[in-house]
């Protein structure tokens, strides 16, 4: 069987499928513990584009049954449907998938009914050490029933932004052959707005690129399509889909904090006073927005399930990741690339002015962008550069977060890959380079 060890993360389950790190036994086993954990009259369970994904979804729904507990198979979609059906029915959700990972990689995430999130100290945990243990007996038999989530999905976006309130404008979309494809056509049917797409076929072998946006080269078909088609946005999604990055009119990428002060400020414009969560990592920027449109901006650590569990306690309007996860609070507090989306071209159709000005009202830092070094020990990396910096102020909150006056650093592991994750922001360029290049230092002495 699988590596339990090495695929239960904080906040999910992932690893790969080509060596066994993650098979079909285990998926079985966690359909079987989870439904054993959490009531429910039916779990969700929907599943991404990868070769994996279908002999996987079939074993996780086999163990799903095996406990008396009913199934209702949506068929693959983005991560963000799951959620929405999680909320709609109040049913626990499954989706099979590894995101942004390469295909040879897989996994599972899981949320209780309402699409509340499940992480490793709300009952990941719990589910490992049942996996760990012997095989639970067979209680019952539960049934599978086929369910097309689609309209009502599309009708609960459009609940949230009024397609009305957009105007005709020309969207340029890179699905990295990820999940977006499968739906982004229908959103479009209903808007006045026009679709110009790029690798929207799902394909779980991501022929094109790798479906991760976060890292530039994976932009590179993107931007060289802005600048000969000239759209108001372009757009690229992540695998599943729950993440979304964008490009402005010009064909210059917004970092995740311009995207969230940006959505924070038109929030709260329609909710005075409200809060709105931002994790450690983005830009000092999006607190100053924040507080500058008159809400309170509530900071917490990377990761879902820690920010909708923040966003809960704190009733928070929205909430944004660097890394491109949006939460709304009218969609369950989940996240959502499409959604995220859609609120953009809403406020550039109301702010009657191209994206390329409207960001310059939020960007006043420079940042690195997330620089990943492989390392062997995350934990010996992490405290070699905490005693290199011990004369200043550090939070560890989520790895180490080092406080050097007009710049500073987040360094954290990755919970998905062997890697530790350095973002810098300083007042310029020369600044930001020269901390980046300080800490690698430290981290990989030569």
């Amino acid at each position: 069987m699988a590596d339990i060890d090495a695929v239960f993360k904080a906040y999910d389950i992932r690893g790969r499928t080509d060596t066994g790190e993650l098979d079909e036994q285990l998926a079985r086993k966690v359909g079987a513990a989870f439904a054993s954990l959490f009531d429910g009259a039916a779990i969700a369970v929907g599943r991404d584009c990868r070769l994996s994904s279908p002999a996987l979804a079939a074993a996780l729904i086999e163990g799903v049954t095996s406990q008396g507990v009913d199934v209702l198979d949506i068929g693959q979609v983005a991560t963000d449907v799951v959620y929405f059906v999680s909320g709609d029915r109040s049913a626990p959700g499954v989706m099979i998938t590894a995101s942004h990972n390469p295909g040879e990689y897989n996994g599972i995430k899981l949320c209780r009914a309402g699409a509340v999130p499940v992480g490793s100290d709300s009952g990941l945990d719990a589910i490992k050490d049942l996996v760990r243990a012997a095989d639970l007996p067979v209680v019952g038999r539960g049934t599978v029933t086929q369910l097309d989530p689609i309209p009502g999905y599309l009708d609960h976006l459009f609940s949230i932004v009024d397609p009305a309130s957009i105007g005709p404008l020309r969207v340029l979309v890179d699905g990295g052959n990820g999940m977006a494809g499968a739906v982004l056509g229908r959103v479009f049917d209903r808007l006045p707005a026009e679709l110009i797409g790029l690798h929207l076929e799902p394909d779980g072998t991501f022929p094109n690129h790798p479906a991760d946006p976060l890292q530039p080269e994976n932009l590179v078909d993107l931007l060289e399509a802005v600048s000969t088609e000239r759209p108001d946005l372009g757009v690229a999604f992540d695998g599943d889909a729950d993440r979304a990055f964008f490009v402005d009119d010009l064909g210059v990428a917004l970092a995740g904090s311009t995207t969230t002060a940006l959505i924070a400020r038109w929030f709260l414009a329609r909710h005075p006073g409200a809060s709105i969560v931002h994790n450690l990592i983005t830009s000092r920027s999006v607190p100053e927005v924040i507080r500058e449109a008159g809400g309170i901006p509530v900071r917490t650590r990377v990761g879902h399930s820690y920010i909708k569990r923040v966003m809960a306690d704190t009733d928070a309007v929205f909430g944004g990741e660097h890394s491109g996860h949006y939460y709304f609070r009218d969609n369950y507090r989940a996240d959502s690339g499409m959604l995220a989306m859609l609120v953009l071209l809403r406020l550039i159709t109301e702010a009657g002015r191209p994206l390329s000005e409207l960001r310059t009202e939020v960007e006043r830092y420079v940042a690195s962008g997330e620089v990943n070094i492989e390392v062997s020990d995350n934990g010996g990396a992490l405290a070699a550069v905490a005693a290199a910096f011990a004369g200043h102020p550090i939070d560890r909150t989520d790895g180490i977060t080092v406080d050097l006056g007009d710049r500073w650093f987040n360094l954290r592991p990755s919970n998905t890959e062997p890697f530790v994750r350095l973002n810098v922001e300083g007042p310029d360029r020369e600044a930001v380079d020269s901390l980046v290049g300080r800490v690698r230092g430290i981290v990989l002495p030569s």
